[in-house]
């Protein structure tokens, strides 16, 4: 399994604390990424000026032997037991707080047989299990992951089929449409929307209002819906990516307080909790 970053002690990725594991590679580009290293399934060189003292170390010994970090590749391989091993070092943290591990990415389920295999081992050792996941994939590899997860959590990035793809790259139509299957499925993990509120994209009331719309229409209510402002973290590592971010310069801002509680308001009509963050 090919991962570009763990993240221990993680209290943002599901319920508890949590060690986050980062799948490489997926098939949305999202203008405003958090994770732009993990997009690309190959290995993603991150070069950070600021720290190089130009010794030369990376050009005769390669890029581990980089004495400040200022030159890093973000991917390689781990074998399941080395993620086991990782994993087992926050067993305590995590069954105190009710945590456990999320995978994400990239997109998990570009990789179904490699996320299988390590769900499944995690659940033999009774860890929580939760994939964080844009639901762009088949639904047959949809249907099989959840079968060997406890929560999924899902992005509603637009409503507008044309706007979506203007700004991941891809339509919203099978994300959609798995969603809507997910949410009828009788057995299936529990159900986390996350709506990244972007001020200029998605935080319109037209789009709310078709959001809320469409959760409300859902066959059962997800147990969680999240309002996730905008921030601009991938701006920096595009930078050390020696990427340029946000290309086209859309209109992409942090919503204001008062742009939140309109949010809030509005799902509040259709009888839909939401909560800021997370």
């Amino acid at each position: 399994m090919r991962l570009f970053d763990v993240k221990r002690f993680a209290i943002h990725d599901g319920p508890g604390i949590r060690t986050t594991l980062f799948m490489k590679g997926c098939p949305l580009h999202c203008v405003w990424c958090h994770n732009p290293e993990g997009i690309s399934y190959e290995p993603t060189r991150l070069f950070t000026a600021s720290k190089c003292i130009h010794c030369g170390a990376h050009e005769t010994e390669g890029v581990d032997a980089c004495p400040t970090l200022a030159l890093q590749v973000a991917g390689r391989d781990w074998t399941l037991e080395e993620i086991l091993k990782t994993v087992e070092k926050e067993r305590q943290v995590m069954e105190e707080s009710g945590g456990g591990v999320t995978l994400c990415g990239g997109e998990p389920l570009m990789h179904p047989e490699a996320l299988i295999e390590l769900l499944k081992a995690l659940g033999e050792r009774g860890f929580h299990r939760t994939v964080d996941t844009t639901l762009y994939a088949s639904w047959d590899t949809v249907e099989q992951v959840a079968a060997h997860a406890e929560l999924f959590m899902v992005d509603i990035k637009h409503m507008d089929p044309v706007q979506h793809e203007k700004y991941t790259g891809v339509s919203n139509e099978l994300i959609l449409k798995n969603i809507q299957r997910f949410s009828a499925m009788e057995r299936r993990p529990h159900l986390w929307l996350r709506i990244p509120l972007i001020t200029g994209v998605n935080s319109d009331e037209e789009n709310l209002e078709k959001t809320a719309g469409f959760i409300l229409s859902l066959p059962a209510m997800p147990e969680q819906v999240n309002l996730l402002p905008y921030h601009d973290v991938g701006k920096a590592k595009h930078s050390r990516m020696g990427t340029k971010y946000n290309p086209k310069g859309y209109v992409m801002d942090v919503p204001t307080e008062e742009q939140l509680a309109r949010a809030q308001e509005i799902f509040n009509r259709y009888g839909i909790t939401t909560i800021i963050g997370g």
